[in-house]
């Protein structure tokens, strides 16, 4: 059984203050995911993954167990849900077509930067969850893998190529491997180091090339002398 720890005040996580657009409907949905997300990661921190059941989480955030199944078909979906996804996709697909893609991804990170300062508490919960619970890092391939074709989609948008296109494929994977290491190296400093720097670098290592090539053997550190 986990150690209970003392429970936590989380910020909504929608970079857009509770909303992607459209009507005031979809806007309360969004809200209630949110907020459904907001209850069961604090619970989850408090008391352990396996040991939150879903009838704790509908309790907590004062619904129905049927209604959280309406947002979340299992426990699992509700870790994985990003709500920055949509928020992300619609700023890149608002950046002019002409635009390089390393530059819109780049503004596109400083857009989202003061929300991932305000919200870092629950990404540094999710992603620790990712890390300890077997069934969300197995969850977590299905994930990459339809990021992948997003991340493809995207740029097959702006090329005018096929989302199957092999190089596009490619280069959607190594972008996606790139931010997904700068995010793990931010993880292991407890959000210490910021985040969108991180990603930057990542992405400037991308664009070098990341020739296999220009990998050296690390300097030999000098030895103190005693």
């Amino acid at each position: 059984m986990a150690t209970a720890k003392p429970a936590k005040q989380w910020p909504t996580p929608s970079p857009s203050g509770g909303g992607q657009g459209g009507g005031l409907r979809e806007r309360k949905k969004q809200k209630t995911r949110e907020s459904i997300q907001r209850t069961a990661l604090r619970l989850f921190e408090k008391q352990g993954y396996e040991e939150t059941t879903i009838e704790q989480v509908s309790a907590a955030a004062e619904i129905s167990p049927s209604t959280f199944f309406n947002y979340f078909p299992t426990k699992e979906d509700v870790v994985l849900y990003d709500a920055y996804d949509p928020v992300a996709v619609r700023m890149l697909l608002e950046r002019p077509k002409d635009e390089p893609v390393s530059v819109g991804l780049r503004k596109v990170l400083e857009g989202l930067a003061a929300a991932f300062e305000r919200d870092q508490q629950m990404m540094l919960a999710r992603g620790r969850l990712f890390v300890e619970v077997p069934e969300l890092r197995a969850r977590m391939w299905d994930e990459v893998e339809r990021t992948q074709d997003l991340i493809a989609k995207l740029l097959a948008d702006r090329t005018g190529r096929r989302p199957d296109d092999f190089e596009l494929r490619v280069t959607a994977r190594v972008v996606l491997s790139a931010v997904l290491e700068a995010t793990l190296d931010w993880m292991r400093s407890n959000g210490r180091r910021n985040l969108v720097q991180l990603i930057n670098r990542a992405l400037d290592i991308v664009e070098s090339g990341a020739r296999l090539s220009a990998v050296t053997r690390a300097k030999p550190r000098n030895r103190r002398r005693p």
